[in-house]
């Protein structure tokens, strides 16, 4: 692994309040789509907004606008997390 892909998590780990850079898709066929749709491409900045009372699914904002992606489909999409200002 290289040092990037090293400090790289799936989305559906990015705590509520933090915030990340979509740095790739690893989902194919409809997902892929659907998110490329939402906004989810790479290079991109998301933030976990909180989770459902039972845990799923969880609510992102990505551009301006709030989504909710299924757990499953949170794991599909890796990014980067960024550090909170001091």
């Amino acid at each position: 692994m290289t040092e990037q892909t090293d400090r790289l998590i799936s989305l559906s780990e990015l705590a509520p309040g933090c915030r990340g850079k979509v740095r790739e898709l690893t989902v194919e066929g409809t997902v892929r789509r659907r998110l490329l749709d939402l906004g989810v491409v790479p290079n991109t900045m998301i933030e976990t907004i909180r989770h459902s009372p039972i845990g799923d699914p969880t609510a992102y904002r990505v551009r301006g606008t709030t989504i909710g992606l299924r757990k499953e489909d949170a794991k599909g999409i890796l990014v980067e997390p960024l550090k909170e200002d001091a």
